[in-house]
């Protein structure tokens, strides 16, 4: 028999591979469905990619790669058996021939054992091999299922790799020498002072500078400002913004190339004004040591604890199970999946994304949603127990409800799409909102010449900025995805209440009595609506028809609406002591909502619009060189004025900037300018015209186009062309988007059909650039504000402004680093509460205490 087993298995031996270090066993969840060792048909490995399979996708696979041979895992629950003294007789077959493989976490060990039984099978004959037979099987067959056995489970070993890396203090940590400069971090409001990006930011420890961290390839990150303040000035620490707890925080040393821990990092915070012990400490159940009342409260009501809720069952109610903090990705994967653009895309088109998946499916987007989603929606992991099995329910005393089906684990899925993601491939805690532009952000890079489902969230805002000294005022256009609606806290109804409830709070603080029972404030829906449409200031505003700085102020309007609205109330802020908080109030969301009054108007009559000038480059002391006073004395100026208003005692450049400002018009005219402006921090900095052709002084108020000579850095090219873009796309997609590299990889996906346009002007691409070539830059900038004129704008799918509310997402906790997130969506008629794997009928949906909330649009009848 041994030869016999030896013969047969000699055509298949150079695919039968021993795991290496490295290598993914992926021996308890299949990669096209959630069949595990544990299902009725058990899971099939392949002994060359070492990837699972269920009954029904291991056939897919043998066709497309002719791997031959798979080690077949399958494990049977039973209960103990009961002994003569009725305790419970261990009994266990194979016990541990799985050896690493996760068990069932629903079992209660006390009264359930395993049998595993183990087999090779040869396709396509279905011959198997009953395992261990180590005498009979050539030695090199026996090494690779052993190791196979032994290996860890490929996410078991993802996760303890993502907290057990040890980090090692760092050597600059003691002898950091900070800056007494008086640089104070606010609590918000951070971005980068090079190029105004607002995530992934760091904050240098030596001399408090915010700057943006390196590009992920996920679409997230930075332009790398943070490594560039490191090489000009060698200041090695940075401090990850919004991951300060009291614990600790991420930072990262520039010499040393890795994350490292700072044993001063609470002094060195403090430096900047930042009291991280004070922070408050989110445990590994997800709630904080400091949870007070009003919490407890909102706990019980969101979750609707105490009501005798009605699980339900089928299609479209399908839990999640939490794998540690995973409640955000569930959440918003349920709502998601619940939009039938979405499953359509993935569910609906499963057959043809499964046949042409990739070798390494674990890996593919399109794979792991469609998966995702026929797992939400099939039914086949929602069944309701069986009669006799409710009977055995009632009459134990413990709920032993292992037959039944607790909902999906999608591992795989969390491991797909939060690769290269410093924060969700993390076990912590992550905020419900940005995990969901995350998704939308996926959606739209892996839609390529397919369906984006993500485009039923998109939507154009106008954004109207006024000079308040000239009236004058300019129109643009941005694309966004959510309605972030602010929480006017002084709209409360109950102000009164709050009032004496925070007097009463201060004398129990005072006197060391208990604080009083707690008050929720409750805000109308329209102040929160009303506080969105009202002005803002803009910060650093640059009037170009005062040629200075000066108060503006911007308001927003819709130039679109979106076929699905997304409305997140901004419920989370920092304190002045950096302690991260939770308004804790309750907004009276409507079921029905209509925006149509908030449809933007463009450019009114009466209007005047403001000059399209650039700002002047002020050019630093300390980087000026012969070369850029050239370029400085290329405008042509009327140096008699210069020298008029320089015989006044005026400092020369201040004089320059002043004639050419003012066109040549005259020493008076340019004297205005200069008792108007004196008061600037760069009023007597150095003149940087963009060019000499660019604005000339005869016609201030023409718009200058770009430098001729602002091309990208060669450094963000080349990221874009490593992931398979050409060479003038990459180049025309940072102009067109200030050299955001963010933003260019999104100009790149909205502009599909410039990779035709961009082949055609290759030849001039290495060449100095003409007028014609600016204009088409210009031409494709514009291209995304005026979609319906340029097909290469974003695709909006614009409608009426009404809405029917389908779903909410809501947030217990004090902040989004810790707690716990559910969902409510509203199925054929009646709301339902997705709790992780929980499914159940809701009976008070708390629509007031939402975070997250989903509307589709209502029908133009």
């Amino acid at each position: 028999m041994a030869a016999d087993l030896g013969e047969l298995l000699v055509p298949y031996m150079p695919t039968i591979r021993v795991p290496r270090t490295g290598d993914r066993v992926f021996k308890s969840e299949c990669a096209f469905s959630y069949d595990s060792p544990e299902c009725d048909g058990g899971l099939y490995i392949c002994m060359n990619t070492f990837l699972g399979f269920g009954r029904e996708h291991v056939e897919r696979h043998y066709r497309k790669t002719g791997q031959s041979v798979y080690m077949h895992l399958k494990r049977t629950v039973k209960e103990k058996t009961t002994g003569a003294a009725g305790g419970a007789v261990p009994r266990r077959k194979n016990g541990k021939i799985f050896l690493d493989l996760e068990l069932n976490r629903d079992l209660n060990g006390d009264d359930y054992e395993y049998e595993d039984e183990v087999k090779l099978v040869i396709f396509p004959d279905h011959f198997e091999i009953p395992l261990p037979n180590i005498e009979e099987l050539p030695a090199l067959v026996t090494i690779a299922c052993d190791a196979v056995l032994n290996a860890t489970c490929a996410y078991k070993k993802t996760e303890s790799d993502s907290w057990e890396e040890e980090v090692q203090v760092s050597r600059h940590a003691r002898s950091l020498r900070q800056t007494d400069n008086g640089v104070r971090i606010p609590p918000s409001g951070w971005k980068c002072s090079n190029c105004e990006m607002r995530e992934n930011l760091w904050l240098n420890l030596t001399d408090g500078a915010v700057l943006c961290g390196k590009w992920f390839f996920d679409g997230s990150g930075g332009n790398g400002h943070a490594l560039q303040h490191y090489r000009e000035t060698n200041f090695p620490l940075a401090v990850k913004l919004g991951t300060i707890t009291p614990d600790g925080a991420d930072v990262y040393s520039f010499d040393e190339e890795q994350a490292v821990l700072d044993p001063l990092i609470a002094d060195h915070l403090a430096h900047f004004g930042i009291n991280m012990l004070q922070m408050q400490k989110p445990t590994e159940n997800g709630h904080t040591d400091n949870e007070v009342r009003p919490r407890v409260s909102e706990w019980e009501v969101i979750q609707e604890s105490g009501l005798k809720l009605k699980a339900v069952y089928g299609s479209g109610y399908t839990g999640i199970k939490n794998m540690g903090n995973s409640c955000y990705l569930s959440t918003t994967m349920q709502v998601l999946f619940s939009i039938p653009e979405f499953q359509r895309a993935y569910v609906g088109s499963l057959q043809r994304i499964y046949d042409y998946s990739p070798l390494d499916p674990t890996q593919d987007f399109a794979t792991q949603m469609a998966k995702l989603g026929h797992g939400l929606l099939s039914g086949q992991h929602s069944k309701p127990p069986s009669k006799s099995e409710l009977i055995e329910q009632v009459m134990t005393e413990e709920r032993k409800v292992w037959h039944q089906p607790k909902g999906i684990s999608p591992r795989m899925f969390k491991a797909s799409v939060s690769k290269g993601h410093l924060e969700f491939s993390s076990n912590r805690q992550q905020d419900a909102h940005e995990f969901f532009l995350h998704m939308v952000n996926l959606a739209e890079r892996n839609s390529a010449g397919s369906e984006n489902p993500s485009d039923v969230f998109r939507f154009l805002v106008e954004e109207r900025v006024q000079c308040c000294q000239s009236r004058r005022v300019r129109y643009a256009q941005r694309v966004d995805y959510v309605m972030q609606l602010p929480v006017p806290i002084e709209a409360a109804t109950n102000r009164e209440e709050l009032i004496a409830h925070e007097t009463k709070r201060r004398e129990a603080e005072e006197n060391d009595r208990a604080p009083p029972e707690p008050v929720r404030a409750r805000i109308p829906f329209t102040a929160c609506l009303q506080a969105f449409t009202e002005p803002e200031n803009v910060a650093d505003f640059w009037s170009s028809a005062l040629q200075a700085k000066s108060a503006g102020v911007k308001t927003s309007r819709f130039a679109s609406f979106p076929e699905y609205l997304v409305l997140q109330i901004k419920k989370f802020t920092f304190g002045v002591d950096w302690v991260p908080k939770k308004l804790d109030v309750n907004i009276d969301v409507p079921d029905f909502l209509d925006l149509s009054r908030f449809r933007a108007t463009g450019l009114q009559a009466g209007e005047e619009e403001l000059p399209d000038l650039t700002p002047p480059i002020v050019i630093p002391e300390d980087t000026r060189d012969s070369s850029m006073n050239s370029s400085m004395d290329s405008p042509e100026i009327d140096e008699s004025a210069v020298m008029q208003l320089a015989e006044m005692g005026f400092p020369l450049e201040a004089c320059r900037k002043a004639v050419y400002y003012t066109g040549n018009m005259g020493p008076e005219m340019a004297f205005n300018w200069i008792i108007a402006h004196m008061e600037e921090p760069d009023f007597a900095e150095p003149l940087a015209a963009p060019s000499v052709s660019e604005a000339t002084p005869s016609s201030p108020s023409r718009a200058p186009p770009p430098a001729l000579d602002n091309q990208p850095p060669e450094e963000s090219i080349s990221i874009l062309i490593s992931m398979g873009f050409p060479r003038q796309q990459s180049i025309q997609a940072l102009k067109s988007t200030n050299n955001n590299l963010e933003r260019a990889l999104e100009w790149i996906f909205t502009h599909p059909d410039s990779e035709e346009g961009s082949e055609a002007a290759s030849d001039m691409a290495d060449t100095e650039p003409n007028d014609n070539a600016i204009s088409s830059a210009n031409a494709h900038s514009d291209s995304t504000l005026s979609p319906d004129q340029d097909p290469l704008g974003p695709r909006i799918k614009d409608g009426p402004g009404r809405y029917e509310l389908f779903a909410f997402i809501s947030h217990m906790g004090a902040s989004t680093m810790s707690g716990h997130y559910v969902c409510h969506i509203k199925k054929e008629g009646r709301w339902v509460i997705y709790n992780d794997h929980k499914v159940c009928l809701s009976e008070r949906p708390p629509k007031d205490l939402g975070y997250i909330y989903f509307y589709h649009r209502l029908s133009r009848s």
